[in-house]
């Protein structure tokens, strides 16, 4: 990469091989490349010499490898394919050092025994700790269960006597907040906490039995102490139909805003 001039000297005029011009900078190729120039003085005489130009390829600098470490971890870096390195950043070549917080990209310079530098760099991120993550909260209804997963490392512990693993599925009797911790691939530790909503069922009421006479008479049958309600033998709730004789169980399923459900039932004697 580095520009030459060659200048003969001794005669009047010059030309050079190798398509060079006389006191014209160029850039060599890599190698030995023997270049000569013809000199013609006043007389028109000419004489020729010759000059080695030899170019040395650069060094092949590596900084090692990118690295993720957690925080207070020290690190040493240190450059290969040269004979001496500066790095930047204040670090010095086999010196441990402790990086900070983030991502900082360090380069080293190599010099080499023919003087040729070259550079090369490496990324080097800090983490304040392990991303783990335990999930969204969720909510369910009391004697339903979920399953809750922890992401973001290698291995983990949960607490609530659920111990160690990444999955678990949980019905607690009432809302519950679950803490899990964990270690990445790179020894960095984290935690995180999913709560566990749970919702009371409603309270679900079919209505009063009812006793009548086979004379026809239409039976409304209408649930509450939810939102919504699904009856059994094709009763629509609040909608009347005739009951056929004799005893008749009729159960409601009712559902709230939580989508928790609950039955009851009501006895219709005809």
């Amino acid at each position: 990469g580095t520009s030459v001039t060659l200048s003969g000297s001794g005669a009047v005029s010059y030309t050079w091989d190798n398509g060079v011009t006389d006191g014209v900078s160029f850039s060599p190729t890599v190698g030995t490349t023997t270049y000569t120039v013809t000199g013609t003085d006043a007389n028109n005489c000419t004489n020729t010499d010759q000059v080695d130009v030899i170019v040395n390829a650069l060094p092949t600098v590596d900084g090692g490898v990118d690295q993720t470490v957690c925080v207070g971890t020290s690190i040493t870096l240190s450059g290969s394919g040269a004979l001496n390195y500066t790095w930047d950043n204040g670090v010095i070549d086999g010196v441990s050092f402790t990086p900070s917080l983030g991502t900082t990209t360090y380069t080293v310079t190599g010099t080499d025994a023919n003087n040729c530098v070259n550079t090369d760099q490496v990324d080097v991120t800090v983490q304040s700790g392990a991303p783990i993550d335990a999930g969204l909260d969720v909510s369910i209804c009391l004697g339903g269960s979920t399953t809750i997963t922890a992401t973001g490392g290698v291995s983990y512990t949960w607490d609530n006597g659920l111990g160690a693993g990444a999955t678990f599925v949980v019905s607690p009797a009432t809302t519950t907040t679950y803490t899990v911790n964990g270690t990445d691939a790179n020894s960095c530790t984290g935690t995180d906490a999913i709560t566990v909503t749970v919702n009371a069922l409603p309270t679900v009421d079919a209505g009063s039995d009812q006793t009548l006479c086979n004379d026809g008479t239409l039976v409304t049958l209408s649930g509450s102490g939810a939102v919504s309600y699904a009856w059994n033998n094709g009763i629509a709730n609040g909608v009347n139909f005739n009951p056929i004789l004799g005893l008749t169980t009729f159960e409601v399923t009712g559902t709230d805003v939580n989508n928790c459900s609950n039955t009851d039932q009501v006895d219709v004697i005809v």
